[in-house]
């Protein structure tokens, strides 16, 4: 496939940052808000969870699903309520994930039993699976490609990444000074100030064509990832071992590679077999997948070794981690003028490059406690490529398809993001916490981890091109 470029040199100075209306900033801040609020619910429950468990009778095992319960619908469920939101209106199913996802944290935040917080916590899984693509999509057909649709990309994934780290911090305080359901409360209250303002200021967008929605794609596909997510997050607590793990991570490839030979066969797929062969698509892809899981890997890893080797509490390791906020704030307002200089694809590059370097600095930790400056600053330098490639790797997928197949492209990039975070630290944060030694167990880990990361930079730089392209910039 031909590459889209440009003459512009990447010595040229940075096209102007555009000038948004007041409306664009408006629909900027409703749709930001909403996937700041999914990205703090990943992440705002994981510090109250003994406590939760004391408070409502569940056992130590049985907590896993609390996780479990929102990570198995907002991952399975995305790519199709993406293609939905392309055949019958992106507006009209975000507003209803809106809705959905408030009364599910409410029902999370008055759970009286066991069974009506997991239902809570499902529920809101399953309006996070409809806001992330719809919200998504709408970003990317409301400003049109180029600087506009740079920055507002930027500051989404700003927000995205600033939302987990800030869940990680906000958890901790909200539990000490509230109590558990407060971390519930507030994310009740966030899609309540969000939901009234979207209707008035968000246009509705669809395929023009005729809807035609490919069931029997949409249930292997769907079925497949229910079952390869709930297999990866069990895996995490209770390693691959398992039978019910076993099962279900084959029986996930099984429906996948079905769904492959269906789209193949279709005459309207679910998927468009040529989209996943595009190599934006694919390679950005890919970059995405490892920036996710590398650096959620990276920092499970790094807060066992805060608290257990530097004995760090969890409000000094929350700091640690709000300074790595702070840093991806400033790339987020750093990267479309990088972009705009790069293009998208040699920014993701860069970003990966940058990410793997200075996870390669987490090898020198020690057991001394100066170690806490050396961590600090290590992650959050490598924060600020990874929100590089953040950005980069999401306008790599969606520049240049066409606005009917956004959802498509915007429910892939989210899967990504989703199956990244949940694969990483089953599959190289247990061998940290399987080692005798959590140190030295650590250091494997990040080695791994930064190997990984560079040669996938490797890979995607050859794969879009980008190594050979002298002084001619990709605009993708």
């Amino acid at each position: 496939m031909a590459i889209d470029t440009d003459l512009t040199h990447p010595s040229s100075p940075p096209l102007d940052t555009p000038r948004l209306s007041t409306r664009d900033k408006l629909v900027l801040f409703v749709l930001c808000a909403a996937q700041f609020m999914v990205a703090l619910d990943f992440s705002v429950l994981n510090v109250a969870l003994p406590v939760l468990g004391a408070d409502l009778g569940m056992s130590p095992s049985a907590l896993q699903w609390a996780v479990t319960a929102f990570a198995l619908p907002s991952g399975g469920f995305l790519l199709l309520f993406g293609r939905i939101g392309d055949l019958y209106g992106r507006r009209k199913l975000f507003l209803t994930g809106l809705a959905l996802f408030a009364a599910a944290s409410a029902l999370a935040t008055f759970a009286w039993d066991p069974a009506s917080f997991l239902a809570g916590r499902a529920l809101q899984g399953l309006g996070a699976a409809v806001i992330v693509p719809t919200g998504m999509s709408l970003l990317t057909t409301t400003f049109t490609e180029g600087p506009a649709r740079d920055r507002a990309l930027g500051i989404s994934g700003t927000l995205m990444s600033l939302g987990f780290t800030i869940g990680m911090v906000a958890g901790g305080v909200l539990t000490d000074a509230f109590g558990w359901r407060s971390t519930m409360g507030l994310l009740t209250v966030f899609a309540l100030v969000v939901l009234p303002l979207a209707p008035a200021l968000l246009p509705e967008s669809r395929t023009p064509q005729r809807p035609h929605l490919d069931v029997p794609g949409a249930i292997t596909v769907t079925a497949g990832l229910l079952s390869l997510i709930y297999a990866l997050t069990t895996a995490a607590d209770h390693g691959f071992a398992r039978a019910d793990v076993i099962t279900t991570l084959v029986l996930g490839l099984a429906l996948l590679t079905a769904f492959a030979v269906i789209e193949s066969r279709t005459e309207a797929p679910l998927v468009s077999l040529p989209m996943l062969r595009r190599r934006t698509v694919a390679w950005g892809n890919l970059g995405g997948l490892v920036t996710f899981s590398m650096m959620s890997t990276v920092i499970f890893v790094l807060t066992l070794y805060l608290q257990e080797i530097l004995h760090l509490s969890a409000w000094e390791t929350g700091l640690v981690f709000g300074f790595q906020g702070v840093m991806s704030v400033i790339a987020g307002s750093l990267t479309p003028r990088f972009i705009s200089r790069l293009g998208a694809r040699r920014t993701l590059v860069v970003s990966l490059t940058g990410q793997g370097a200075f996870i390669v600095a987490l090898l020198f930790l020690n057991a001394h406690t100066w170690s806490v400056w050396l961590a600090t600053a290590a992650v959050s330098l490598a924060s600020m490529f990874h929100l590089g490639a953040i950005i980069s790797y999401g306008l790599t997928v969606t520049s240049g398809v066409p606005d009917e197949e956004q959802g498509l492209a915007t429910g892939l990039v989210t899967s990504t993001q989703q199956i990244g975070i949940t694969i990483g630290i089953p599959l190289l944060g247990v061998l940290a916490t399987t080692s005798g030694d959590l140190l030295s167990g650590t250091r494997t880990v990040m080695g791994i981890d930064a190997a990984i990361v560079l040669a996938t930079a490797v890979l995607v730089a050859v794969g879009l091109g980008t190594a050979s392209r002298g002084g001619r910039k990709t605009r993708a």
